[in-house]
């Protein structure tokens, strides 16, 4: 996956997110749309992860292309 790629497929990510936190905050979410809202924060934070892995490759003199996806316990455990 290319940087720019990473970038379309993180504010596709976004505007899904934004239009169910809208529709949340109207108490009209069903519970599969607040279950889709949550796969969403967690498929924002892989792609955030691998656009950071890819820079951090690029920035060692590696391949960004052998970045890969983390799993979700991965990227959901981070420390702020």
């Amino acid at each position: 996956m290319e940087d720019q790629s990473a970038f379309d497929r993180i504010n596709e990510l976004a505007r899904e997110e934004h239009e169910l936190f809208e529709k949340e905050s109207r108490g009209e979410a069903s519970a599969a749309e607040r279950e889709r809202l949550r796969s969403l924060e967690v498929a924002l934070d892989q792609a955030w992860d691998l656009l950071r892995q890819r820079r951090a490759r690029r920035a060692a003199g590696l391949d960004p292309d052998d970045a890969t996806v983390r799993d979700e316990r991965t990227v959901e455990g981070y420390l702020g």
